[in-house]
């Protein structure tokens, strides 16, 4: 999340919403916003409804819930889906 933060205003001048959907607890979710600051919205999804939607990725043996960027357009359709192997796979910046 520090490249989108880094990037924030890059993502506003391209009329870009940042949304961040974590499958954690809403009150430890909420707690990590508010610590780092983070200027985008972020959504708690600790049912992992949504995640699961977007076919994000359970590995166990790598700590998780593996990486996953989705790019929707205006009108609700994915135009870019990048799913990470490991948690440090995300995409290059353009």
């Amino acid at each position: 999340m520090a490249q989108l933060r880094q990037d924030f205003v890059e993502f506003e001048k391209r009329e870009t919403t940042i949304l961040v959907i974590g499958p954690e607890q809403t009150a430890s979710f909420i707690d990590y916003f508010k610590k780092h600051a983070l200027p985008f919205i972020g959504i708690p999804d600790p049912e992992h409804t949504v995640l699961e939607r977007y076919g994000q990725e359970i590995n166990l043996f790598k700590l998780g819930r593996m990486p996953a960027q989705v790019l929707v357009d205006k009108n609700g359709i994915a135009r870019y889906v990048h799913y990470g192997h490991d948690m440090t796979d995300i995409p290059q910046k353009y």
